[in-house]
């Protein structure tokens, strides 16, 4: 298969905003590609080789990619970075250098999308003294094969920024059209896509046996499930009320999200995004295959920092310092040892139990885990009464926890996989007050630092997500609560998301100075939300014109790394944060 053709669908993708067109130029690429190659376009249409989880990364550094260039085009680096400077995009550079190269076109082969992934998967697999020679050699000859366009899509999958603004959902839209036979057979696709976390074997799968291949689908150990999210409510009465009048509430664990993939083979534990952490949470790793009893099964629990000397459990930012580390990591398990309490079981020796209610779920759980000081199940309370909730609530509280989550115990209980709704709720303490706390928003956007803030940034643009359009629409300026060394490194930080133009799934009425990517979290807190003609959260919502913004919002220091784009502070919490904050204003006049 030609590489051109997904050259010109990314181009026909970047010249768009509708996902209705992006949907279009998809369903025309499947149908064009040969069903065994299907799933390696999907992975390069996500600018990847595989799935997140499988911890591959493609990115090589700048320079690496400028010298490639450089051979390709017959041009000096100098010439190279001196029109990179002036486009501020490798990938354009690439195309400019390469049409006003002399090699004759008679001369280059034609880029397929087979030569094009080999090249990637040799770059990205390259170690030892010579990776770095190899990979400039591989990137090189694939650039000396491709005609300008082809060149600047590949140089920005180098990099490791495609960004052609294509969301997963959008991606399984184009499947079903393409091959389970309309948009409205979507359901299973994104189940299938929910249990895996895979979306080329999703496309690999529904392109050979079709939708019943799909609803065939099953849940498999070391493929992480995408992880069921909640919603959120201010009182016990609400969230009892919401659940018909009973629910089941376990601790909210201030930690990091860890789902467990136990087998035979080995024991594997993946984030909240997905990540393969084992190689930084061995002793997580050894201490719970070593509290459950079942051979295979995949549990979900919260790793949280415990004070060795007291036993207290203390806050996120603590266990935080173990992630992403390669080095020292024996030290790092002594001086910040952990304890994982598991809140769910999603598969057990051969028995799905995502579609089990949740407290036979609970129960299985029991029965397979044997507690240890290292691995505890989640504290629980079957309630219907709001007064004990709320004890319960100011209990978890007073141990260090940030809270509770209240489950729904209906039949209908089930674990519904990258799903947010209400068969869980959060109940926090800042959800008491007349505005939540905090909220977990993306930069989508910067503006440049005046006065003592000249050189770095003097605030961010931040949005919520709108997970019905896909959309981060925005609800802040962001400049308060930013330490000197946080904005001493926000501009290298953010470096690698900058664009020149706003990312098409941005909703924004204002302008950035610089536009990002939204890949990044962070946590903010502000004193009330507001209406804002400037904003675009829950625009015509409320008031013609006018969408949501955060009153004196302020960084609270917390880089969500655990947490998605896509699991941001969504447009309709902030609304319902809008509508709670209104009816406590009313009933204290």
């Amino acid at each position: 298969m030609r590489y051109k053709q997904l050259a010109e669908v990314f181009e026909g993708i970047e010249a768009t905003s509708k996902r209705l067109e992006m949907t279009d130029l998809l369903v025309k690429l499947l149908k064009e590609t040969p069903r065994g190659l299907v799933d390696k376009v999907v992975y390069l249409t996500q600018g990847k080789l595989y799935p997140d989880y499988v911890g591959i990364e493609l990115g090589m550094a700048e320079k690496l990619v400028e010298k490639a260039i450089s051979f390709a085009s017959g041009r000096t680096e100098a010439e190279v970075e001196s029109q990179y400077k002036r486009s501020g995009d490798l990938g354009i550079t690439t195309e400019e250098m390469l049409k006003k190269r002399t090699q004759s076109t008679l001369m280059r082969k034609q880029l397929t999308v087979e030569a094009v992934y080999e090249a990637f998967d040799k770059i990205a697999h390259a170690t030892g003294g010579r990776s770095v020679d190899a990979k400039i050699k591989l990137l090189s000859s694939l650039l000396s094969d491709a005609n300008p366009e082809e060149a600047k899509f590949v140089t920005r999958m180098a990099l490791g920024k495609l960004r052609v603004g294509i969301a997963d959902m959008t991606i399984l839209d184009a499947l079903s059209i393409a091959y389970a036979g309309g948009k409205e057979l979507r359901a299973p696709l994104e189940r299938a896509y929910n249990l895996s976390s895979d979306l080329g074997y999703v496309a690999r799968t529904v392109a050979s046996r079709g939708i019943d291949g799909i609803k065939d689908f099953k849940i498999s150990v070391g493929r992480p499930v995408r992880p069921m999210l909640c919603e959120r409510l201010s009182s016990a009465q609400e969230i009892l009320t919401k659940l018909d009048g009973r629910g089941s509430a376990e601790y909210k664990y201030d930690g990091l999200r860890i789902q467990a993939h136990i087998s035979k083979k080995d024991t594997q534990l993946f984030s909240r995004r997905l990540e393969n952490i084992t190689s930084q949470f061995p002793d997580v790793a050894k201490s719970v295959r070593a509290a459950v009893t079942a051979e295979e099964v995949i549990l979900e629990g919260e790793c949280v920092a415990v004070d060795p000397n007291t036993g207290d459990m203390l806050p996120f930012q603590v266990v935080s310092q173990r992630r992403g580390r390669k080095h020292e990591i024996e030290m790092m398990a002594e001086e910040v040892p952990v304890t994982l309490f598991l809140f769910d079981v999603l598969y057990a020796d051969g028995r799905d139990f995502t579609l089990t209610p949740y407290l036979d779920r609970r129960k299985e759980l029991a029965g397979i885990v044997s507690e240890s000081e290292q691995v505890r199940v989640a504290e629980q309370l079957v309630t219907e009464n709001p007064d004990e909730l709320e004890r319960y609530f100011d209990t978890a509280v007073s141990l260090g926890c940030e809270g509770l989550v209240v489950k729904s115990v209906s039949p209908e209980s089930v674990y519904q996989a990258g799903a947010r709704g209400w068969l869980w709720i959060k109940y926090k303490r800042s959800y008491k007050a007349e505005v939540a706390d905090t909220f977990d928003l993306v930069p989508v956007g910067a503006f440049h630092g005046r006065g003592k803030r000249a050189g770095t940034y003097g605030a961010l643009l931040m949005a919520v997500y709108n997970s019905e359009k896909d959309q981060f629409e925005t609800i802040s300026k962001l400049g308060s609560g930013f330490t000197d060394e946080d904005l001493t490194k926000l501009p290298g930080m953010l470096a690698q998301d900058a664009l020149p133009h706003r990312h098409p799934r941005v909703n924004s009425e204002m302008k950035a100075e610089i536009w990002l990517t939204p890949t990044r979290v962070l946590e903010v807190s502000a004193d009330e939300i507001t209406l804002s003609p400037l904003h675009t959260c829950a625009r015509d919502k409320i008031r013609h014109g006018s969408g949501l913004a955060l009153r004196f919002p302020r960084f609270t220091g917390k880089y969500r790394e655990d947490k998605s784009p896509e699991d941001a502070t969504t447009t309709k919490e902030a609304l319902e944060t809008y509508h709670s904050q209104l009816k406590k204003i009313e009933a204290e006049k």
